[in-house]
């Protein structure tokens, strides 16, 4: 039996699901909906991330120095996220989560587990940025229909 949609709990930290909230209510949508616009927009962010060296036998490497993203990926993996939220994924959605897993495990260093814990993760990778670009992102994902686009009429010789 396939399912549209999977159900997913994720940790993640109380300023996280109040920001999560403030979006979903700002766009007259739920925090599902909200997730997957997220993910949508950060999986891309975290393939473009440099992958970290594989270290000789013995030797571990530090994160790729330098790369605002890496550091910022290594922030959120390092802090406690004391909340749990149920989260209602479209199945395709949640179908990535284990590709997203194993980028964010390349790219930090750090085996991160179960498929919850990859959308944990890139959720507060997504959250981290700017709350006015994620809401205008959010703004241009749900806008209904189309911007109108300005008819240009081009002169052409005879």
């Amino acid at each position: 039996m396939d399912c549209e949609e999977v159900m997913l709990t994720v940790r993640i930290t109380a300023a996280e699901r109040a920001l999560l909230r403030a979006l979903a209510r700002g766009h007259g949508t739920d925090v599902s909906d909200v997730v997957v616009d997220g993910l949508l927009d950060v999986i891309p962010g975290l393939h473009v991330l440099p992958v970290l060296p594989v270290p000789p036998a013995g030797r571990v490497l530090p994160a790729v120095a330098g790369d605002p993203g890496v550091s910022r990926l290594l922030r959120v993996l390092a802090r406690p996220a004391p909340c749990a939220v149920t989260l209602w994924l479209p199945a395709p959605v949640a179908d990535l989560l284990p590709l997203v897993g194993e980028r964010i495990a390349a790219v930090s260093g750090l085996r991160i587990g179960p498929a919850s814990a990859a959308l944990a993760a890139a959720l507060g990778f997504w959250l981290t940025g700017d709350p006015g670009r994620l809401a205008a992102g959010l703004a241009g994902l749900h806008r209904h229909g189309a911007p109108r686009l300005a008819v240009q009429r081009l002169d052409v010789a005879a």
